[in-house]
């Protein structure tokens, strides 16, 4: 069974993507192949999470990128909430 990974980088600007393969998608985004990794430049991976479909991630990655999803990362970067 293939899980699909949420991730967000921080950079220049915070990147929320997902992938089934999330070494490979950091080695694109360090080798900056993709229109995304130019814009963030430099970045460290700040947060992950594992879904066993692709539905459920796609449902949580338009979550962290609502308002909602935002304010809470926001808290977690600042560690004032734990994943």
């Amino acid at each position: 069974m293939i899980s699909i990974t949420v991730y967000v980088l921080k950079g220049t600007k915070r990147y929320v993507g997902l992938i089934n393969n999330l070494e490979r998608r950091l080695t694109e985004h360090k080798r900056k192949s993709s229109k995304g990794s130019q814009i963030i430049g430099e970045f460290k991976l700040i947060y992950t999470k594992e879904f066993p479909n692709y539905k459920t991630a796609r449902q949580y990655k338009k979550y962290l990128k609502s308002g909602a999803g935002r304010a809470w990362l926001d808290k977690f970067e600042d560690g004032q909430i734990q994943p």
